[in-house]
């Protein structure tokens, strides 16, 4: 129903033009206490947006009303709000070379949830505790977003906005009109208990969807998935035939050369051992002969060191004694070695014929360079797929079951949600209604139409649900989008808000012209509502109605001025209270900002607002 869009990029600020809103009513602390508990917009600063150069608005609790001539650019400063928190990024809106920029800064209580959303995006706070949001977009398209000093995808912005921001235009009121947008406004409207239900439901149907597209998918293919099947099968047998293990062809490879070059591999050992230790065992038939070897060197100089009272050289005689320690170490592992090394052909044969039935399961079974590993994957891989390939009379009366069984509990889920629907819809229809007959609607009526087709259940339920309004009595119902004017649309649309705003956790809300087409008695009562609706939210309305204006807790007026230095329109925009806010409300009166009468008009409806807030 609404349009939820919600960026810290250091700004070179100029001097900007600082609008400081001065309270047009004083409120009795409860919006001011409101904005503490929700969050609100404290601060907004637009550069090279439209017509605006260089502004900073200062926005206060309550509600803040932008007014101005038409084609002022009020409406930039909505579009400002919508590119700060995450909306399309227009370049046609950016002056040609030039950068548009929007930064904002929010103050948040400790628990809102946005806190732990930016902390993972890498956000802090500012020095001043409150979180500061920046995009800019250049004149060729490119846009960036910052967080609480951090440059971050614009979805975050978006995503977080989703808990900051609701943007309600013209585009918004024709979202309403779509009955997905209904259904969701009345689930919305039903409660947190009856929308966890509704997930549920969707986790459900999801549940129940994979059951039937898999046995439609095995009934259909039943042949295709049969000789599949018997591919993963043989091929499954053939590998459990042969039971290799883990880490097996490696160490085949390591036997196979080991008793392959036994003899070499002896001789190399021999000579080793020969030249560590001597023949101490006659075998090897060196005689008297062979040189000195390492164990009897070292044991001389050994032996020569010792017998010196000098420190040093008695410490080195003990690193000797060790390595001759370790040379007689090595040895008896030679000779170990050797007396396991056998040149046995019978045992080399049946390695090599292991190693070859391996070696042709991994040319089957294997991608290039995997080796044994990649068979055993393949193995794992196919066993869980031949689960899933199963087209047998058994398995597919299993899947049924199963099938049914979730069709029957997505069943009862439906139930309850069409319950709650219908539950909720004279509810929800007499409260809009109720507020239609103070927007000058007394005698329109509000209802829901909730159709079910239990055969086609869909991820949110059996329904479709469509709101209908009788403007008058003896009117059918129709569609609103069918039943009701622009101007009708529009205060239905600000109905259906307010009977929300008590749920509605967005902390701010702006409104886009939503009074278009709107006039007389029916103005007064939108400004009175939008002033209730900023008892709990930090709410901005653009307007061209004076009615709506008076109700402003914070006025700001957009004023137009050529700027000839540069020779383009520039935008400025002010706070006004006292007089200055009198002539304004005179001018959206009368068009004529001196005029007595308009004035006099104008101190009238302030004085009717303050009485009626």
């Amino acid at each position: 129903m609404a349009t939820r869009t919600a960026g810290r990029e250091p700004a070179t600020r100029a001097t900007p033009t600082r609008a400081t809103p001065t309270p047009a009513a004083p409120a009795d602390g409860a919006v001011s206490s409101s904005a503490a508990r929700n969050g609100a917009l404290a601060e907004l600063h637009i550069r090279g947006l439209g017509a605006i150069d260089d502004v900073t608005l200062e926005l206060g609790p309550g509600l803040t009303v932008v007014t101005g001539e038409t084609g002022a650019g009020k409406t930039m400063v909505v579009t400002g709000l919508t590119l700060l928190f995450g909306g399309r990024a227009d370049p046609g809106r950016v002056r040609a070379g030039g950068r548009a920029s929007v930064e904002g800064r929010l103050v948040l209580p400790a628990e809102s949830p946005v806190w732990a959303r930016a902390a993972d995006a890498g956000a802090e706070p500012d020095e001043d505790g409150t979180l500061i949001l920046a995009r800019t977009v250049s004149a060729e398209g490119r846009s960036r977003a910052h967080l609480g000093g951090r440059s971050v995808p614009v979805g975050v912005i978006a995503e977080l906005a989703e808990d900051l921001l609701a943007v309600h235009g013209q585009t918004d009121q024709l979202r309403l009109t779509r009955p997905a947008e209904q259904r969701r406004a009345l689930d919305r409207y039903a409660g947190p208990e009856h929308l966890a239900l509704v997930e549920q439901h969707r986790a459900a149907f999801a549940g129940w969807r994979q059951l039937a597209d898999d046995l439609d998918r095995r009934r259909g293919q039943a042949r295709e998935l049969a000789q599949t099947a018997d591919v993963l099968r043989h091929g499954l047998e053939e590998i459990a035939a042969v039971a290799p293990e883990p880490g097996e062809d490696e160490a085949l490879d390591t036997q196979a050369k080991r008793l392959g070059d036994a003899d070499a591999l002896r001789s190399v050992a021999d000579e080793a051992r020969l030249a560590l230790v001597g023949d101490v065992t006659g075998d090897l038939g060196g005689g008297g002969d062979l040189p000195q070897d390492a164990s009897s060197a070292l044991a001389t100089a050994e032996r020569a060191l010792a017998g010196s009272d000098d420190p040093t050289l008695v410490l080195l005689a003990q690193d000797l004694a060790d390595a001759v320690a370790v040379v007689s170490d090595v040895a008896v592992q030679l000779a170990g070695y050797v007396a396991d090394l056998d040149a046995d052909p019978a045992r080399l044969a049946e390695v090599l014929d292991r190693r070859a039935v391996i070696t042709a399961l991994v040319r089957k079974y294997a991608d290039a360079g995997e080796g044994l590993a990649g068979v055993l994957a393949w193995a794992a891989g196919a066993a869980d797929r031949l689960s899933q390939l199963d087209v047998s009379d058994e398995a597919l009366e299993a899947l049924t079951a199963a099938r049914d069984a979730a069709r029957g509990e997505l069943a009862e889920l439906s139930a309850r949600v069409t319950a709650g629907r219908t539950a909720a819809a004279d509810g929800f229809a007499a409260e809009v209604g109720a507020e239609l007959a103070g927007l000058a609607m007394k005698n329109a009526q509000v209802s829901f139409r909730i159709d079910t087709d239990p055969e086609h259940p869909g991820p949110e339920g059996v329904d479709e649900v469509a709101l209908l309004l009788s403007p008058h009595p003896g009117a059918p119902a129709r569609p609103v989008h069918k039943g009701a004017s622009g101007g009708e649309l529009s205060r239905v649309m600000l109905a259906i808000e307010v009977v929300f705003a008590g749920a509605d956790p967005v902390p701010v809300m702006v409104f886009d012209e939503v009074d278009a087409g709107v006039g007389g008695q029916a103005a007064g009562e939108i400004g009175r509502r939008l002033a209730r609706l900023a008892g709990e939210h930090q709410v901005v309305v653009v307007t061209h109605l004076a009615q709506v204006a008076a109700f402003a807790d914070n006025h700001l007026v957009v004023d137009k001025s050529p700027d000839t230095a540069h020779g383009v329109t520039a935008t400025d925009i002010r706070a006004v209270a006292g007089e200055d806010r009198v002539r304004e409300l005179a001018r959206m009166l009368s068009g004529l900002v001196d005029s007595d009468t308009g004035q006099a008009h104008a101190r009238e409806l302030l004085a009717v607002a303050a009485d009626g807030r």
